[in-house]
């Protein structure tokens, strides 16, 4: 970040939230708050010869570091421009024998730049390492038992050649990267690949509804505006996902990240009517009705989760129809029971190539997420994207364009127009208008040429769908 950048926002004391950011001047949608390069990041230990380790992007075929083995890259560039950050760490792998875990690793990288810089401010930085919040006094029985394991393995790596910092230090450091550790993403932004320190951004705090959303475009990340923001106005993020009713929201930012939410939302139950929706009219389900779907969704998510983590995707789709079927009668529109169970069908069906299914579930999925997210919400217009796509897929032109041209509109805020994943989804407008277009002018010719260039392309397979959902905007440790 340079000076000029850090003059768009200002430091100050948030009432009953400690230290905050406002912005210093008026932004718009879409807007740039800033840009801020990792202080230190590491990649996730299951991806560590799969991603660069200095851009994080996922490459087919990556350069070895020729010493430690263990680190990777896309090419030269990449592994001149982390030598700064990796030698230490390089003759540190080589002497132990063995990697660490990356909170580890993630903890030895920001030492080496303590070592070199000092704890205090940095070029770019609004705070200092030293000044960060480490909620280690908030720690319960368990996690006090990790720290331990941590701060202890941490001694063991850390080689007796650098410099040398007490036990109370170390667990400052860990307890930063524990509620301050960000989650990098790969370069489409559709898998977690990583985790960082990023010290301005922990300054923003947060808001279940919150004026900015935060993006890792290209090795940095971006705080972006979602709509009007008025200098003096404070610059708040959503650390967790906003589809949660406001006591289960409440309950996982104080196991998180230590602190009661007093946001508006919060505070007023904002949605969650709509969250908890039954169906209405005649046929009103009684309470006990309500409750045993509640129950049964539940415990049927527990076991799509199980399915899923285990690849087996028949059984997915087996269980989300069964659960739709129990939920449809009893469960309204909005319910998130009900769309969470929709989000996953579409998805694995999707996978499946069963694509007139899973479009039909994507479509009310998008219609409940409409009327409860904020309209320029990232992950709504990742949902709306996926679901265009799903009706790209079923022949089913005229909705497939209208939900991707409603994504680009969503991304374009989010993410900007020069992340991959937008510049990708404006490729799909294009291509979808044109194939609109056709079709408008003679739907039989246009079902005759769709059907000719599928056979002559190998079926576009969908990602593979993950059980692991990302639970908020900081990593933390599972």
């Amino acid at each position: 970040m340079t000076q000029g950048e850090m003059e768009t926002v200002e430091v100050f004391t948030s009432e009953g939230k400690g230290r905050g950011l406002k912005a210093a001047k008026e932004f718009w949608a879409g807007d740039v708050i800033f840009a801020e390069p990792a202080y230190a990041a590491v990649v996730f230990d299951s991806l560590t010869s799969l991603v660069c380790h200095t851009c994080f992007k996922r490459q087919e075929k990556l350069h070895r570091c020729g010493q430690c083995k263990f680190a990777h890259y896309c090419d030269r560039t990449c592994q001149k421009d982390a030598w700064l950050n990796h030698k230490h760490e390089c003759s540190a792998i080589k002497a132990h024998g063995k990697v660490p875990n990356e909170n580890i690793r993630l903890a030895a990288r920001i030492m080496w730049r303590i070592e070199r810089e000092g704890g205090g401010l940095t070029e770019g930085c609004l705070v200092s390492i030293d000044d960060l919040q480490n909620h280690v006094e908030n720690f319960g029985e368990e996690e006090k038992t990790e720290l331990r394991v941590d701060v202890e393995s941490f001694l063991n790596f850390w080689p007796a050649q650098s410099q040398q910092f007490g036990m109370q230090y170390i667990s400052h450091i860990f307890g930063v990267i524990n509620c301050n550790g960000f989650t990098l993403s790969d370069q489409r932004g559709l898998q977690a690949v990583g985790v960082g320190i990023f010290p301005n951004l922990c300054l923003v705090n947060h808001d279940c509804w919150p004026n900015s959303t935060v993006i890792f475009n290209n090795g940095k990340i971006e705080l972006r505006a979602l709509g009007k923001i008025s200098p003096g106005e404070e610059l708040t993020v959503s650390y967790i996902d906003f589809l949660n009713v406001s006591s289960e929201r409440r309950q996982q930012l104080k196991k998180q990240y230590y602190f009661d939410c007093t946001c508006e939302h919060c505070q007023k139950g904002i949605k969650d009517d709509l969250m908890l929706a039954v169906k209405e009219g005649e046929n009103k389900p009684s309470p006990d009705a309500v409750k045993d779907v509640l129950q049964f969704s539940k415990d049927t998510l527990e076991k799509i989760n199980q399915a899923r983590s285990e690849g087996i995707y028949h059984e997915v789709v087996k269980l989300c129809r069964e659960c739709l079927k129990k939920q449809e009668p009893v469960l309204g529109d909005t319910n998130i029971y009900l769309l969470r169970i929709l989000s996953i069908a579409s998805e694995v069906l999707s996978y499946l190539q069963m694509f007139e299914e899973a479009a039909g579930y994507a479509k009310r999925m998008v219609d409940g997420y409409l009327k409860i997210y904020h309209p320029n919400n990232a992950q709504l217009g990742m949902a709306v994207m996926r679901a265009g796509v799903t009706h790209w897929h079923a022949s089913l032109i005229e909705a497939g364009h209208g939900m991707i041209c409603k994504a680009y509109a969503i991304l374009l805020v989010t993410h900007g127009p020069t992340h991959p994943i937008t510049k990708d989804l404006e490729v799909m407008r294009v291509q979808s208008e044109m194939e609109l277009r056709m079709f408008q002018q003679n739907e039989f010719m246009y079902y005759k040429m769709r059907e000719a260039a599928l056979q002559n392309q190998k079926i576009q397979v969908m990602p593979e769908p993950t059980s692991e959902a990302s639970s908020g905007l900081f990593h933390t440790k599972q």
